[in-house]
């Protein structure tokens, strides 16, 4: 596979994956399709592409909040997947992601209106893992950016699409002005640095380290998550606090706002228990709380993810699939997300030191 002339992604040392998963390290494997939208294979047009994304995956939700912030819902079409994964049961394999909308879910007794069938290939798969099978790959993981034109998968590595999506958006057809539509990684190249610093931060701590905390079995591993995650958060929360900046980097949300999001979104109803996260919620963080509710209200975010996805997704995959319901106090979430004023910032310049 062609790999991008800048690589966006933050990927984990491969250094020893089998024996570190078998000594109960959650090793994230690495994306084998890397073309690049917007070269001579692949030219940025609008009606050209396709998703395939799980809205209980936080790289999918990557995806889906540079689609909707971009403004290209009607020019990038999108099929979703059922957020729990095929059982025992299933007369391909376990544990593989499917298109099957009528599915009903245990946390809703009802079928996931956001699900959809298999409608980019024009074959009508019920498996993700079909798809990558046409290319001879034994891949199965989402999101897939998917060519219509020549039926091929273009890239399956979140960070790079989301870049990709931003620098062809106009092109992509997008629906928003250009004075509307937010540029995720300005040329500015000190600010190129800055949100650089950030993802790389943010993806070994707060991303990746949400998945090492909860989907490590070694009590060693899983401590040292824990202490990155919360100490990162910390830092953050310093950032935002220190001159009461809006985003990450200033006035304008970026790319470092977006990778940062998902993970946060799901903190306190899903990985504050799912993920043994459980030191605080993104609630005890004021100026971070603010952020979370901050980027909610923008445009097309609520749109681009469900937590009925993420609480399916995730505890119906746990030893006994049952779904907790709440937390309901201060309210139910994503409801919550809508009220920055259920914690209450420090006098600016004064951040409490429990959480630093």
């Amino acid at each position: 596979m062609k790999k991008p002339t800048i690589n966006t992604s933050i990927e984990e040392n491969q250094t020893s994956a089998a024996s570190r998963r078998a000594k109960g390290e959650f090793v994230r494997g690495l994306s084998g399709f890397r073309n690049i939208l917007g070269d001579k294979e692949f030219s940025a047009e609008s009606g050209r592409y396709h998703l395939y994304v799980a809205l209980n995956c936080p790289w999918c939700h990557r995806v889906t909040l540079a689609r909707n912030l971009l403004g290209l819902q009607n020019s990038i079409t999108l099929d979703v997947v059922y957020p729990s994964r095929t059982g025992d049961d299933d007369p391909v394999a376990p544990n593989l992601w499917e298109f099957n909308p009528a599915r009903i879910a245990t946390l809703t007794n009802a079928v996931l209106p956001e699900c959809t069938p298999e409608t980019g290939t024009g074959k009508g798969y019920r498996l993700v893992k079909q798809i990558y099978a046409a290319e001879g790959s034994d891949e199965g993981s989402v999101p897939v950016l998917y060519d219509k034109k020549t039926k091929r998968i273009v890239n399956n590595e979140s960070a790079e699409i989301i870049r990709m999506l931003n620098d062809q958006s106009l092109a992509l057809g997008s629906t928003l002005p250009d004075a509307d539509r937010p540029n995720l990684y300005p040329s500015d190249s000190d600010l190129r640095d800055e949100i650089n610093a950030l993802n790389n931060e943010i993806y070994t701590s707060i991303n990746n380290g949400a998945y090492k905390a909860g989907f490590s079995s070694d009590q060693t591993v899983y401590a040292a998550a824990f202490e990155a995650y919360f100490t990162t958060l910390s830092t953050l929360e310093t950032r935002l606090a220190t001159d009461r900046r809006p985003f990450l980097t200033g006035d304008i949300f970026t790319e470092a706002d977006l990778r940062l999001f998902p993970t946060l979104f799901r903190h306190d109803p899903v990985y504050f228990l799912r993920m043994k996260l459980n030191g605080a919620r993104i609630l005890d963080y004021p100026h971070l709380w603010h952020w979370l509710c901050r980027v909610y209200a923008l445009p097309g975010v609520p749109e681009s993810n469900s937590l009925d996805h993420c609480r399916q997704g995730y505890f119906g995959r746990s030893w006994n699939n049952v779904v907790p319901l709440g937390p309901f106090r201060p309210m139910t979430y994503p409801k919550a997300y809508e009220y920055p004023n259920l914690t209450t910032l420090a006098p600016r310049g004064r951040i409490d030191s429990t959480l630093s």
